[in-house]
């Protein structure tokens, strides 16, 4: 990963009960130091759910809350988020499912390159 900056998950709650916060923070900084900006909350407890409403078909859901427009502005000007956070933009839209794009560079002897060539012919 390359970059100064990342947007990860900021560890706050109990034992056994973890709440994080999505921010954005120096790569070089603790996970719970200060952070340049706060663009959500996660929390991986879901929601319990009675057995009437699973009756109903009604699942019990994980909590997410991100700014959207803070979050795009962020990847736009390079922060790169942790895996995990990759996972969670990717579920809620802000990331392509191919993100990031597979590298451009490949070597003119690769046979991804010679199959693409002979393909033209």
């Amino acid at each position: 990963m390359k970059g100064s900056v990342r947007i990860r998950l900021a560890r706050f709650g109990r034992k056994r009960a973890p709440f994080y916060n999505i921010v954005v923070a120096n790569a070089r900084s603790g996970r719970d130091n200060q952070p340049i900006e706060v663009v959500g909350t996660y929390n991986p407890i879901p929601t319990e759910v009675t057995p009437e409403q699973r009756a109903q078909g009604v699942m019990p859901t994980k909590d997410i809350k991100l700014d959207f427009t803070r979050s795009k502005y962020w990847i736009g000007v390079g922060a790169q988020p942790t895996p995990v956070v990759q996972r969670l933009f990717k579920k809620a839209g802000i990331l392509d499912p191919m993100w990031p794009a597979p590298d451009q560079t490949t070597k003119a002897d690769s046979p991804i390159v010679q199959a693409a060539k002979d393909n033209l012919k």
